[in-house]
């Protein structure tokens, strides 16, 4: 192998780890943006409201014998 090849293959690996650097950082940011976007989504479900007019026995026992 010459310098010449030694040089363009260093320059390749060189090259290829910037890539991916490159593109784990771009990864990363999208992931962020994504978990804001969620989290955005899900403080803006509102709130269920409690029935207040039912009694407060209704719902806490399961008919399992139907």
């Amino acid at each position: 192998m010459d310098v010449t090849g030694i040089a363009r293959l260093a320059t390749s690996i060189a090259d290829t780890g910037t890539k991916q650097d490159v593109a784990v950082a771009v990864q990363k940011k999208a992931q962020d943006i994504q978990a804001s976007s969620a989290q955005a989504l899900i403080e803006a479900i509102p709130p269920v409201p409690k029935a207040s007019n039912l009694p407060s026995n209704l719902g806490n026992t399961i008919n399992t014998t139907a």
